[in-house]
């Protein structure tokens, strides 16, 4: 019961780090209880606990539920699940499949944003973990606009690359009226190639004009938009 509790909470505070979460916690379906659940294999993941009014219970989503698609893709395991909410933008939809009964549903998400979490299911009252670190990552710019974090480890590996994800755009910034949408992957600014948002900072200290060109990633393609910072 430890063990299952810890990965329900670990799952829950990985997505609320991210500022992305659907409010739940998770854990790997058990190969055991495949038949019991009626599923078609051991894959997806199953709702462990759900946090009272997040996303997740706005949409329907019950305790029990083994969630076994997200956005048409495959749901392998608890770690990649995360990373699947992690990578998607505040405020979007998402289609999940479920399983519930023996039979399959669809069912759709809008995710939230949780800004700070005290552990476990984002939103929900659930026991702290005294010795794990709280640290919500994030970097944010005024001058461009946007709230980004840099793509490290698992979730480098998740998109094929190293550069600066954005995570939300503020309404009337440089960065919104050039065209960059939260979901993007900032991989160049001006002559730079950028892997951290620290890159992006000294690049911005470094200019000389009023513009600057941003090399970014949207959904496999790349684009370049000129963003125009207003001079005062």
């Amino acid at each position: 019961m430890k063990s299952i509790l810890l990965t329900c909470m670990v799952a829950g505070l990985a997505l609320a780090q991210s500022g992305s979460y659907l409010g739940i916690g998770v854990m790997r379906v058990n190969p055991a209880r495949v038949q019991e659940l009626k599923l078609p294999d051991a894959a997806g993941v199953e709702v462990t606990a759900i946090a009272p009014g997040g996303p997740a219970e706005n949409a329907g989503l019950k305790v029990g539920d083994v969630i076994t698609q997200y956005n048409g893709q495959r749901v392998r395991d608890n770690e990649q699940f995360v990373l699947l909410v992690r990578a998607t933008p505040a405020g979007r939809q998402v289609k999940l499949q479920v399983y519930r009964g023996g039979a399959a549903q669809d069912m759709t998400a809008r995710i939230g944003f949780a800004t700070q979490s005290a552990g476990g299911v984002p939103g929900a009252t659930a026991p702290r973990i005294p010795d794990e670190p709280q640290d919500f990552p994030g970097w944010r710019s005024p001058v461009l606009g946007v709230f980004a974090e840099g793509l490290q480890g698992q979730m480098a590996e998740f998109f094929g690359m190293s550069g600066v994800l954005v995570r939300e755009v503020a309404s009337g910034s440089a960065a919104e009226k050039a065209g960059i949408k939260a979901g993007d992957v900032i991989i160049g600014v001006g002559s730079m190639r950028v892997a951290m948002p620290e890159d992006i900072t000294r690049r911005l200290q470094m200019m000389t004009g009023n513009s600057v060109p941003v090399t970014l990633q949207r959904k496999g393609q790349s684009i370049t938009l000129n963003v125009t910072f207003e001079m005062k």
